[in-house]
């Protein structure tokens, strides 16, 4: 198979990833909390106060269902994903989707034990696509918490396969996210979240440090007018979003997230989560008011509903 773009197909799905732990504390869980936008309308929300204080102390803290996504494979600091065979520019890296299933609810400081492989690999001819599983568990007790599937699309990087058919590797096909069809009718919900200027400088205090969300030079090169945030930062404002309003701020309600990330945010622009009731699915989108441009959407799977609903 042709190397025309740098990526070594036999090599990345040959590769056996290392187990790794990940180690987090109540700081780690709170810094997560506020760099969601958690209290950022009202420090003293009864909904919210819970996931960075608690009257009882820290260990009483509650964690954010998206606090997971940080257990999923590491990038290195300049963004990029460090697998052999898998060379190309990290600033026309995309994250395409995330998926989450929940297990069991995460304590607020714990020991994880990372497994991950390579679930998918795609040649889309001006892009390749590549799909990485990590399943978490619990290092003491060794119980599955939970499982991520992040997919990437790296721009520029197609055209690595020279057959008729493009290359397609999936370890388990039943697994990929599909886009969710969002309704023409109105809305179940809608709430109204405002990041901060300083979002992206916040959140990527809990590990993503790609300059693109901070250095405006390389947010410059990479085609937007300034850094922009973090995709898996707004898919936490709108999961925290659906907890607040469907969930009527339980946490542990959350059964599995879906997100498609279809366009950037600037920090400092609006939010606006709509939600749309299925059954136990709540299907949503998120818009933002500046531009009136949708930036995310996906569904939620609940474990029941509130009795209030």
């Amino acid at each position: 198979m042709a190397n025309i773009s740098g990526i070594k197909s036999e090599l990345l799905v040959s590769h056996k990833f290392p187990e790794k732990t990940f180690i987090y504390t109540v700081r780690d869980v709170v810094i997560y909390a506020l760099g969601v936008g958690a209290c950022g309308r009202d420090a003293t929300d009864n909904d919210e106060l819970k996931y960075v204080y608690h009257e009882n102390g820290p260990q009483f803290i509650q964690v954010l269902p998206t606090f997971s996504a940080l257990f999923s494979f590491e990038l290195k600091p300049t963004g990029e994903l460090d697998l052999p065979g898998l060379h190309y520019d990290p600033s026309l890296l995309l994250h395409g989707q995330q998926y989450i299933e929940l297990y069991k609810p995460f304590a607020s400081s714990m020991s994880i034990r990372n497994e991950s492989y390579l679930a998918g690999l795609h040649d889309k001819g001006k892009a390749a696509v590549i799909e990485i599983e990590t399943k978490s568990y619990n290092s003491e007790s060794g119980e599955l918490l939970c499982m991520n599937r992040v997919t990437a699309y790296l721009r520029g990087a197609g055209g690595f396969s020279n057959s008729s058919q493009p290359f397609s590797y999936s370890k388990n096909p039943t697994n990929q996210v599909s886009a969710v069809k969002i309704p023409k009718t109105q809305p179940f919900a809608v709430y109204e979240d405002c990041t901060q200027l300083s979002q992206a400088l916040l959140y990527r205090l809990s590990g993503d440090y790609n300059p693109l969300h901070s250095d405006p030079k390389v947010a410059t090169v990479a085609g937007f007018s300034r850094p922009i945030l973090h995709g898996i930062c707004t898919l936490g404002f709108a999961v925290r979003a659906i907890i607040k309003v469907i969930c009527r701020g339980d946490p542990n309600m959350v059964k599995s997230i879906s997100g498609r990330f279809l366009l950037h945010v600037y920090p400092g622009e609006t939010l606006i989560t709509e939600m749309w009731l299925q059954g136990l699915r709540v299907v949503y989108q998120v818009k933002v008011k500046e531009r009136n441009r949708s930036v995310l959407s996906g569904y939620v799977e609940l474990l029941r509903l509130a009795s209030s609903l």
